[in-house]
């Protein structure tokens, strides 16, 4: 007697239909309001220093907050209803996603560098008014 004989479930299959598997977990779906939301959660959480805890605690990767990203970016969330697909960006919109990122990075840039600018010319004038009084005799104040 063997193994097969005892348990029909154990063996080849024959003449038993495949039947899919309903313990099997589900692959979750998240709708457009549900991606922006958790977004928006997350760069929050990341602005406090505390993106990996949100992530946890939602049960998400980080790979498809970037995903999200890039679907946000190239517009594909906005403007969609509850339970809408959202598919892929096509070349023209990850082409705009992709500028519109280097242009943030650019203003970045730039706002720091006006900054930095506005500093060295405050401290120029300071150093200028430095050495002008230092030229000069000193007052005797009364």
């Amino acid at each position: 007697m063997t193994l097969n004989t005892l348990d029909p479930s154990v063996g080849d299959d024959r003449g038993m239909a495949k039947k899919p598997r309903t313990d099997r977990p589900r692959r979750r779906s998240f709708s457009p309001a549900e991606k922006l939301r958790l977004l928006a959660g997350y760069e929050t959480a990341t602005a406090s220093g505390t993106g990996n805890a949100f992530l946890r605690e939602n049960g998400l990767y980080s790979s498809l907050i970037s995903e999200w990203r890039r679907t946000r970016d190239a517009g594909l969330l906005t403007g969609k209803p509850a339970g809408a697909v959202v598919g892929r960006p096509s070349a023209d919109q990850a082409e705009i996603a992709r500028l519109r990122r280097q242009l943030d990075v650019a203003e970045r840039r730039l706002s720091r560098t006006e900054a930095a600018l506005s500093i060295m010319g405050k401290a120029q004038a300071l150093l200028e008014d430095i050495s002008e009084s230092a030229d000069r005799p000193p007052t005797s104040k009364r």
